[in-house]
């Protein structure tokens, strides 16, 4: 069984040990094309990244009924009959009862909003739950969080710098955690995941586990004993654990979680993972041995 396993294997192997400095235009070219989507997506519609109500202003209508709608054609009539972007939303519970709907309607005034949506769910406006957000105060709370991911970025390079006090090393961390930044936030510009306060926090959260693992892989490939593909080797299957069980228990919320903040995060985790998987073990590793091949020299 393991002699099969090793064949298996091999190739792979060999391509990864030989050819990993080709591996590193995967990730390149990834990088590359994620700054191509937001910036195409700051041509087309004036901002780098969509967000929701909450980071730009306007109503968030929660609808408290049993009733089943269809959300896409609730969705198309609203906006149809509105003649703004509007995002509808189902709650459930963990069972799968159905708890009602989430409505976020940009910039227009409750009283009309409120009429529309009972003409064509039915459901009366006493079973609305309402909240405003001002476009102003929504402007510079997201100001305040574009500020908060940088200070965030910016502290954890500081930190880097000082524990491995190398540059290439310490620059190789930080460009693994700010491709999986980038490609995250590029995916969800495709995928339409529209970024709001708890979006935020999963990609804070994201640039933790990214460090995590390039950290445990830096460590043990300058500071380790072993010869340079072993450590390589050791670290991998630590940190792909790491990451594979991260996944699993993301994917569990996601599907099992009633609240549309919750699957936000985990979607955004996971997403974040799959790039962090590529730009550490092909990335990282890459620059590393070129970093100590030329130190060699």
């Amino acid at each position: 069984m393991e002699e099969q396993k090793a064949s298996w294997l091999a190739p792979i192997k060999r391509v990864y040990e030989q050819k990993y400095k080709l591996l590193m235009l995967i990730t390149i070219g990834m990088l590359i094309l994620s700054l191509g989507v937001l910036g195409y997506q700051k041509a087309t519609t004036g901002e780098f990244i969509k967000k929701d109500v909450s980071l730009k202003g306007g109503l968030i209508i929660t609808i408290q009924t049993d009733k089943e709608f269809d959300t896409g054609k609730l969705k198309v009539d609203l906006e149809n009959s509105l003649g703004v972007s509007v995002d509808v939303k189902s709650l459930s519970a963990l069972a799968g009862q159905r708890l009602g709907y989430t409505i976020e309607v940009e910039r227009l005034s409750q009283d009309k909003v409120k009429a529309e949506v009972e003409k064509l769910t039915g459901v009366p406006s006493a079973m609305y739950t309402i909240e405003e957000s001002s476009s102003t105060l929504s402007e510079a709370f997201f100001k305040s969080i574009v500020k908060a991911l940088f200070a965030a970025f910016v502290f954890m390079s500081i930190v880097v710098f000082v524990y491995f006090r190398v540059p290439a090393p310490s620059l190789a961390v930080i460009l693994a955690a700010f491709s999986d930044l980038i490609g995250t936030i590029a995916v969800m510009q495709l995928l339409n995941i529209k970024l709001s306060g708890a979006g935020v926090a999963a990609l804070l959260m994201l640039i933790g586990y990214s460090v995590d693992t390039d950290i445990l892989l830096s460590t043990r490939v300058l500071k380790g004993t072993k010869p340079l593909m072993e450590e390589v080797y050791s670290s991998l299957r630590t940190g792909i654990t790491m990451q594979a069980t991260a996944m699993a228990a993301l994917m569990v919320l996601y599907f099992v979680a009633p609240a549309a903040t919750l699957r936000q995060i985990s979607v955004i985790l996971i997403i974040g993972l799959v790039f962090d998987v590529l730009n550490t073990w092909i990335q990282n590793v890459g620059i590393l041995r070129m970093y100590l091949e030329w130190k060699k020299k």
